[in-house]
Parts: structure tokens; sequence; C-alpha cells
């Protein structure tokens, strides 16, 4: 498999997404062989994308990030088609992790894809690092035999973000700083960002790394919307008014962080999801009855519900399901009224004050 993509400005039918949000939405078209044997036909399928900035950096990427942390279990065929469909629908913006597999998975992903130099222009490749067996790991040596192991399982001379992976407790910044500075001069890494991390920890690293925040990864779904509901219940004597993590989605409002929800459809710590869990029926039944009126699934309405969110994130998806993918790409198309966001909101348990 071979394609190429080519980005076009100014689309009549998107402008109304880019005016809501304040972003640019690009439409991809998309050129694959039409058979893959040695023939001169092509295909051409055209998709629309809603994009941002990442950040403060000039980076483009879609609305939606395609997760490739369970691409290992897919079979070599399967991985291919699911790398295929994803560009197909515009989402061009693969989340790896160095942990991922053992590793695994972004040489399964570099496979599937089958890395070039022409493929690699075409594609937004984040991973991340400091995760280690038994303890977290910010210092410069690792860091950057990090970033080495990672460029050379996915076949390629660069990042485009690497992000630190959750917060390490002995973190010497002046060594991330280090370390940052040598990978943005070598060209290892274009831009950096940090994963888990609160306000007064990435306050810490910016008084000594030089290099933009553009991202932080959080988990954030329905139902796990505690830095949503903090805001809401400022001043009030009930649990959702409990600030645990230091109001960092408004920091990241402030400071042009973009926030890459995870796990957009689990509840708890990984416990399962809540679409089409018995556990949230009255959610399920108000999600389900306004991707009704959309005519969508309820995959859509869930990452739609995200991106409803002035902090214009970019939710990372995990399903390895190729219509699943579909559906959460779908979502770029939605826009939710405040009514149903909220209805939504209040459905998951959500009380307001």
């Amino acid at each position: 498999m071979k394609a190429s993509i080519l980005l076009c400005h100014n689309n009549k039918g998107i402008h109304r997404f880019a005016q809501r949000f304040g972003v640019t939405a690009y439409i991809l078209h998309i050129f694959f062989p039409a058979k893959p044997v040695a023939s001169n036909l092509t295909k051409e399928v055209t998709f629309i994308m809603r994009t941002i900035k990442l950040g403060t950096s000039t980076l483009e990427v879609p609305v939606i990030a395609v997760g490739c942390m369970r691409i290992n279990s897919l079979s070599k065929s399967e991985a291919e088609r699911f790398v295929r469909t994803a560009l197909d629908e515009g989402a061009n913006f693969f989340d790896h992790a160095d942990i991922y597999g053992g590793g695994a998975c972004e040489e399964i992903f570099a496979d599937a894809i089958q890395m070039n130099d022409d493929v690699r222009e075409k594609i937004i490749l984040q991973s991340k690092c400091g995760i280690r067996k038994g303890s977290f790991d910010f210092s410069k040596e690792h860091i950057l035999a990090s970033v080495d192991g990672i460029l050379k399982r996915l076949k390629t001379d660069y990042l485009d973000v690497l992000l630190l992976h959750r917060p390490d407790a002995l973190v010497e910044p002046e060594e991330v700083a280090e370390a940052f500075d040598t990978l943005q001069s070598s060209g290892k890494v274009r831009h950096f960002g940090v994963s888990n991390q609160k306000p007064m920890q990435i306050e810490l690293l910016r008084k000594y790394v030089k290099q933009p925040i553009v991202a932080n990864q959080l988990q954030l779904s329905i139902t796990n919307a505690t830095m949503i509901s903090n805001g809401i219940n400022v001043n009030m004597e009930n649990d959702s008014a409990i600030d645990r993590d230091g109001s960092i989605l408004d920091y990241c409002r402030l400071h042009d962080i973009t926030i890459q929800p995870w796990s957009p459809f689990q509840y708890g710590f990984f416990e399962g999801v809540f679409l089409g869990n018995d556990k949230f029926p009255e959610l399920n039944q108000k999600i389900d009855e306004i991707a009704a009126k959309y005519n969508v699934t309820n995959t859509t309405i869930a990452i739609a519900w995200l991106l409803r969110h002035p902090a214009r994130m970019q939710p990372v998806i995990g399903t390895m399901n190729i219509e699943r993918l579909k559906d959460c790409c779908k979502a770029s198309d939605i826009y939710l009224t405040r009514e149903e966001w909220y209805e939504i909101y209040r459905a998951a348990g959500n009380v307001l004050p």
C-alpha cells in the first residue's frame, strides 16, 4: 500500500466548523492503488477532517488522534487495513509510547504503514517515554536512549511530538531541558509535551525548558470528567467541588496547551466502557437519543461531547475496530448544542449546583 495525500484549504463545506472552533479545516484527498498488483489505475476518496493547531505550535493536527497501544493485537493484514482506514478518514496523527507492547506496537505500525520518506511526510507521529518497569524516569540519559529506540522501531528520523509519560517524582528539570535541547538541535524531535501532569509540575518544567509544552495527555471522558466538574462546582460542599488536578483544564486553556483526552470511552481506571453498559442506563438512553437525531452511533456522540468543549481538545482513540474508528472520526462533523452537551453531562450522574 502506498498513499499520497493532498491538503487543500478553504473548502466552503467546512467553513462553519472553522468559524465555530476558530480552527483551520482541511480536506484530505487520499490516493491508493486500486489493486495491490502492478497497475496504473487509482481511485480517489475524499474525506473531511477538522484540524486544530497543536498548542502554540504551527503544527496542524486532526481533531482525532489514533492511539496505537493495542495494534499488537492485530494480524499483519488487519494492522495494514486499520492504518489505511485511519488515513482514509483523514486521521493521520498516530499516538505511540515506548512501553506499548514493549516496543512491538511501534514496529508493527511502521511495517503496517510501510514506512518510507514519502509516507513519513504525510503523517504525524507522537510517542511517549518515561515509564519503566516499577519506576518512572525523566533522566537525560533515559529520555535520549528512549527516543533513539522509538525512532528505530518506527523507522523514521524524527518525531513530530514527544510526550513525557506520567510524572517522575525524582525529575530533575534541568536534565529534561538538556535532553529536549539535544533532541531539538539534532532534529530528532520537533515538539514537546507531557502526560498526566498538573499545572505546577508543568510550571517547574517551564522554568528550565525553553521549548513550548504543546500538549498534555489526560484521562477524560463523559464519566471521568472531574476536571470539568470541579470548575462547575466552585465553592460548593460536595465531592464534585474537590480539585484533584490543580485546575489543569483552565491552566491548559490559559497557556494554549492542547489537552489530549485518553480513554474517552472508559469509566473508572480501565474498569470498562460506559457505552452500552447497564451501569449507566440514563446516560446511554440520552446518548442514543441524541445519536438518533444526528443519524450517527453512540460512539460518535461520545467523542463529539469532548470535541464540543471550547478547550479544542484532541481525543486519543484506542479502538482497533475499523467501524468504531470510522464512527470516532465522524465526530469531527458533529457540533452538539449547549443543551445537548449538558443533558449528556447530567445523564452521567453529574448534578448542577
